[in-house]
């Protein structure tokens, strides 16, 4: 059995590992509610954690993994009558799409396309 399959070089590993880290992101509940509600307009994590009805932590941590991932941007920030600096996150996807070929898969990516003085 030894030798059937080329062993994969440092490019194609970095690359599987970033684009199965995307699909994980993508079928991730989570992960998935949090990138698809800030497409439209940026919101900081209290307000996507309440929409959700998700825990702040969650928000938090999946906001993080999505940032890692370069799927969402912090857009702008805002104070809050204490004085408090808030991110405004905002997806850099309108759309994915996931195709299974074999063993192999590929992750599509479609940009948010963003006009005039919104562009982060």
């Amino acid at each position: 059995m030894k030798g059937l399959l080329p062993k994969p070089t440092l490019l194609e590993l970095d690359e599987y590992n970033i684009n199965q880290r995307i699909v994980e992101a993508l079928t991730s509940v989570c992960s998935h509610g949090v990138l698809f509600s800030i497409v439209d307009d940026a919101k900081s994590a209290v307000k996507i954690s309440k929409e959700l009805q998700l825990s702040l932590s969650a928000v938090y941590k999946t906001l993080v993994q999505l940032e890692k991932l370069a799927l969402v941007a912090i857009e702008k920030f805002e104070f809050s009558n204490e004085g408090k600096k808030i991110k405004q996150y905002r997806s850099k996807i309108k759309s994915a799409n996931i195709s299974i070929n074999g063993n192999k898969f590929e992750v599509s990516l479609n940009p948010l396309i963003i006009t005039g003085k919104e562009q982060f």
